[in-house]
């Protein structure tokens, strides 16, 4: 068997994780034909099929397994040196990606990251926000926030704030059906939750079906069940029902807060990185700005 070509290697593991010639094509801004070309000339080097081919994707062979795991350690490798040379310059720069929920992400985070951008220039970021968590020991991304304590071995974190949650409603909502003034009037009322289709980021985005009901009752009913808060925002804006969402969500949104002396779960999110980035320069600027951010904030 001759030497493995890396740029082969390369664009395998991308075709692996994309599941598909077509995505990876996109990602590596390369011709459908080219990648179907590397691939085969990859698997002739091999003498072996790395996919099977069907018609809703590719599936790794077992042979393709192996050569997946290892890849996935030479590029984490690889993006440790990037890394490790781009930290030896004076001040901070390189590429930091970042994985947090969608909700916070999207609701907060993105709102604060151009002033990140202007502070230190020399810092490039890819977002990931996905209410499923990443594995930050495969480096799948560099860092991450999380809304619980991590359940990964050999992770550093460092506690961000606590955040509370309540109940809201769009004012045309209420005007229409009335305020509850007990739990138990959530009885009669369209609520907005999460479901359990995907596991909610947060367990209070399903506290409402069962708030305030005895241990046997039947759960309430929801109006409607979608597994995105800030698809739940947008709903509890357009007047659709009440939902449960985190106050830093809706601060300074024209919601209204419904029981307002009722207190939802509250969560507790982290900051959290291998162990390895502990001594990484744009780690520590971006874990410091995040603290900073937090604590001059009462949207919490």
């Amino acid at each position: 068997m001759s030497v493995l070509d890396w740029d082969r290697i390369r664009v395998f593991h991308a075709v692996a994780e994309a599941g598909s010639f077509t995505k990876a094509a996109d990602r590596l801004n390369l011709s459908q034909s080219a990648i179907s070309r590397q691939m085969g000339a990859l698997e002739e080097d091999l003498g072996t099929p790395l996919f099977h081919r069907h018609a809703r994707g590719l599936v790794l062979t077992e042979q393709g397994e192996i050569l997946q795991a290892a890849a996935r350690t030479v590029a984490a490798k690889m993006r440790d040196a990037e890394m490790q040379l781009s930290e030896s310059k004076d001040r901070p720069a390189g590429h930091l990606r970042i994985n947090t929920t969608i909700g916070f992400g999207a609701g907060w985070l993105t709102a604060h990251l151009d002033e990140f951008c202007q502070r230190y220039p020399d810092i490039t970021l890819t977002l990931l926000v996905q209410d499923s968590e990443v594995d930050l020991a495969m480096r799948e991304a560099d860092v991450a926030i999380r809304l619980h304590p991590p359940t990964q071995p050999d992770l550093v974190r460092r506690k961000l704030m606590t955040g509370h949650t309540h109940l809201y409603a769009a004012e045309s909502y209420v005007q229409r059906n009335g305020a509850p003034q007990s739990l138990q009037d959530l009885d009669h009322h369209a609520l907005i939750v999460y479901g359990n289709e995907t596991a909610p980021p947060a367990p209070s985005l399903n506290w409402l079906i069962h708030v305030g009901q005895a241990e046997r009752e039947p759960l309430r009913q929801a109006k409607l069940t979608v597994n995105n808060v800030i698809a739940m925002l947008k709903a509890a804006e357009a007047g659709l029902g009440i939902a449960t969402l985190p106050d830093y969500l809706v601060h300074n949104r024209k919601l209204v807060r419904v029981l307002p002396h009722i207190e939802g779960p509250s969560f507790t999110s982290y900051f959290v990185y291998p162990e390895e980035l502990r001594n990484s320069k744009r780690v520590a600027v971006f874990r410091d700005f995040l603290l900073e951010k937090v604590q001059g904030e009462d949207a919490w």
